[in-house]
């Protein structure tokens, strides 16, 4: 068993928590991990973008000049793909990027985050975070109790909104749940603040 300490809001140490090895302590899968957040981005692509064929593009209906005897190169429409305001020759189309991938693949690629997040300690234990009412400074003071910055991903084991709109003007700070959470999000931190009952969220959920 892995064991980490436990800070309260005001940054203090109090007590510490043993983490399960097959989910905090397996050796990372990098080929997985970059897989599965491949796949992430190609799902978040909207493919949207959209050109003109020559079939599209107004005008055109009419052959420029006859086939033969002007010395000049056949041409049957102003409107072909090396027209000045012609068609596009095999432009993008509205398309979906997305594909679907194994969920183990993605369980597995989460344990791998999180084992390489507690390894470099970047992985942050809070007893509890609750918050009276929604205030951005109350959220910035706990924070600055636990001496952290940069990219910040707090993990909640239940929506909690005092928590959300106090962080959401904060720069750099996200905020998600332990149903919803994904490797992309957890990587692209440069820290992960976890409560103990998201911790016990994770391990029955990745156990």
């Amino acid at each position: 068993m892995l064991k980490i300490d436990v800070y309260n809001m005001e940054g203090k140490k109090a007590g510490d928590i043993e983490l399960k090895e097959e989910i905090f302590g397996i050796i990372p899968n990098e080929e997985i991990v970059h897989s599965v957040i491949v796949n992430y981005l190609a799902n978040q692509r909207q493919g949207t973008q959209s050109t003109k064929t020559r079939a599209e593009v107004s005008g055109g209906g009419k052959k420029p000049w006859r086939q033969k005897g002007t010395g000049r190169a056949r041409q049957g429409s102003i409107r072909a793909p090396q027209w000045i305001k012609g068609g596009i020759a095999l432009g993008p189309k509205p398309r979906s990027y997305s594909y679907k991938i194994n969920k183990k693949e993605k369980k597995l690629a989460v344990k791998s985050v999180l084992s390489s997040k507690l390894a470099e300690e970047n992985i942050v234990v809070l007893d509890k975070l609750e918050l009276k009412e929604i205030k951005t400074k109350n959220m910035v003071k706990v924070l600055d109790n636990l001496k952290i910055g940069g990219k910040i991903f707090i993990l909640l084991p239940e929506q909690n909104n005092n928590v959300r709109y106090s962080s959401r003007n904060i720069e750099g700070v996200k905020t998600g749940l332990v149903t919803n959470m994904n490797a992309y999000e957890l990587l692209n931190c440069d820290k992960i603040i976890v409560t103990l009952d998201a911790v016990k969220k994770i391990e029955e959920v990745y156990a």
